[in-house]
């Protein structure tokens, strides 16, 4: 998730606003969706895109900056008379820029994002940035297509058409005039025209369609729809194209096919808990047999082969050095590094996790994974984890 420190000319940084003050719902930008916070959701998309160079997190609040930095953020203190409920975003932008220069004194273009829209993704980044390149604009923004039929007053007060001719026959959506509406997500500026005019609207303007949900966080309701949505598994936030290379997954044990808790008897019999669910996810996955799968874990425990057993998976357990063990699966099975989804929860996960194509962990995994992995699963380990990796997965099956 590090991002580089380059001084090279004509960068792209990203930054967050994320104060500490929130009044509608206190410690909103910490608060998860899908298992991850706000503000580690905004980091994971700068993070993500690959024309950005560095994502930095302007703050007011010592635990917001710990949770950004956790997830691969720069850190910027935002003064307390940036942080009021008055303050602009763009005085907040501002100052950022004058503390990024001071490692990228060449920014071209500052990518703003906003915590409340949590499915932004790196690939909507880059379409952004790409639509203001295309088009040679000043600035772009992100927007989601409205079929609306708009109302508004006449001079009598009566309602009237925006959009349409109410006295008209009546249009079918499609036929209306294409119109959008800010996401609220993202905004992409040419460093020195923002500079100059001190607005994010600094010249032309590009617009740039995104489909996600047409959801900005401002209430609890807000949030529990958003998790809703995110453990339906429909919105992981990975680049497709990425799901698409998977051809091998290989899933550690404990904390991921289970809780991570063990129950030891009186004579020293572990059981563990293990989610019906996460094996309906796998069977389905078996079932479609696009994806050579396997469970590799360090415990030598006669629970891990019987629960590989039932779910007809290949195990390799009592394995110390992970890399090495799958150094020989892969090319056993003639597939690269680049072609493995591998999903850990722990420290002993890292190496393997920092060498697959792509990397994911339960919501509940040690902070030093969540940290690294490309991700998060939106549920924890032995509850649903595996599951919304099945139904994302097999929503790339045509």
């Amino acid at each position: 998730m590090t991002q580089s420190d380059s001084n090279e000319a004509g960068v792209t940084v990203c930054v967050i606003l994320a104060r500490g003050g929130s009044k509608g719902v206190p410690g909103k930008n910490l608060r998860p969706v899908g298992g991850v916070s706000l503000i580690g959701r905004a980091v994971r998309a700068g993070c993500q895109a690959p024309s950005v160079t560095a994502t930095y997190v302007s703050t007011d609040d010592a635990a917001i900056a710990a949770e950004a930095a956790l997830h691969g953020a720069g850190i910027i203190d935002r003064p307390a008379e940036l942080s009021g409920d008055t303050a602009t975003s763009e005085s907040g932008w501002l100052h950022a820029l004058q503390v990024i220069r001071q490692t990228h004194p060449r920014v071209a273009r500052m990518v703003f994002l906003q915590c409340t829209s949590p499915f932004t993704t790196g690939a909507d980044i880059e379409a952004c940035i790409a639509a203001m390149d295309a088009r040679g604009a000043d600035c772009a923004l992100s927007v989601i297509e409205d079929h609306s039929f708009l109302w508004g007053y006449d001079e009598a007060g009566f309602g009237r058409g925006i959009n349409h001719d109410e006295t008209q026959q009546r249009q079918r959506r499609q036929d209306l005039p294409p119109s959008f509406r800010e996401s609220g997500a993202i905004y992409v500026v040419d460093a020195e025209a923002f500079e100059r005019t001190g607005q994010r609207f600094c010249g032309t303007v590009a617009v740039c369609p995104v489909d996600h949900p047409p959801l900005e966080i401002d209430t609890l309701q807000d949030f529990a729809l958003c998790s809703m949505i995110a453990q339906a598994g429909g919105q992981p936030g990975i680049d497709p194209a990425r799901l698409d290379r998977v051809r091998a997954v290989v899933m550690d044990f404990d904390g991921v096919h289970t809780d991570n808790l063990v129950l030891t008897d009186q004579n020293g019999v572990e059981t563990v808990r293990t989610s019906r669910g996460d094996g309906m996810g796998i069977e389905i996955m078996r079932k479609a047999g696009r994806w050579k799968m396997m469970i590799l874990s360090k415990e030598q425990n006669p629970v891990v082969l019987a629960r590989a057993r039932k779910l007809r998976l290949e195990v390799f357990h009592s394995v110390e050095d992970k890399v090495g063990a799958l150094d020989a699966w892969l090319a056993e099975h003639g597939f690269g590094w680049d072609e493995l989804l591998y999903v850990g929860n722990d420290v002993n996960d890292l190496g393997p996790i920092g060498k697959a194509g792509l990397s994911a962990c339960p919501s509940d995994a040690h902070p030093s994974v969540l940290g690294v992995a490309d991700w998060v699963l939106p549920l924890p380990g032995g509850q649903g984890a595996l599951r919304a990796m099945s139904d994302a997965l097999m929503a790339r099956v045509g």
